[in-house]
């Protein structure tokens, strides 16, 4: 099952909170790329590696509206061809948690954020993400993707199929009530 699909039945049973705007960037997965794999080595993850330009995929978290830096990193992983995103977060050291109904289609929590026990304020009140089903359309972990040379576009395609290639920049950014809409230049 597509993200896109995954996303669009979650977005029908919460249709009567109103809660649908947030999966408005949703659209049709862009197609799979053909399978190639980088050599493993062991990511850069020194401030100055991080922040200059990425000669590999450059992943990036940060935990947005939850203000929890603690989950927060910007990593240049080596690679010279395209790699799976969640292979990416692995060799970034970021530990991504799925769902009990989509353990690999997408990020439920990221380096232990939100924990089951934060309270995540939003438009309606509190919610607590407990990773059983498909996290609220109103707070959750979006998958970005920027080019070298361009702007960033919502993930197409979940973290077990997106492909990212070397000088791309991919990015897990926690969203309350579609805030913030997008990553950072």
């Amino acid at each position: 099952m597509t993200l896109t699909k995954i996303r669009t039945a979650a977005a029908s049973s919460l249709a009567a909170a109103g809660l649908l705007f947030t999966l408005a960037a949703c659209s049709s997965p862009a197609a799979t790329q053909p399978t190639t794999s980088a050599p493993a080595s062991p990511a850069t993850s020194s401030s100055s590696a991080a922040a200059g330009p990425c000669a590999g995929v450059k992943v990036i978290v940060d935990s947005g509206a939850l203000k929890q830096d603690a989950a927060d990193t910007s990593v240049c992983v080596p690679a010279d061809a395209p790699i799976l995103a969640s292979k990416a977060l692995e060799e970034a050291k970021v530990k991504t948690e799925g769902t009990a109904q989509y353990p690999k289609e997408l990020a439920c929590r990221v380096n232990g954020v939100p924990a089951a026990d934060f309270d995540i304020t939003h438009k309606g009140g509190t919610y607590r993400e407990d990773c059983s089903k498909m996290p609220a359309a109103f707070a959750y972990w979006a998958l970005w993707v920027k080019p070298a040379s361009g702007d960033w576009a919502y993930a197409q395609e979940g973290l077990a199929t997106l492909k990212v290639s070397p000088g791309e920049s991919l990015e897990l950014l926690f969203t309350v009530d579609g805030e913030p809409a997008a990553p950072a230049a």
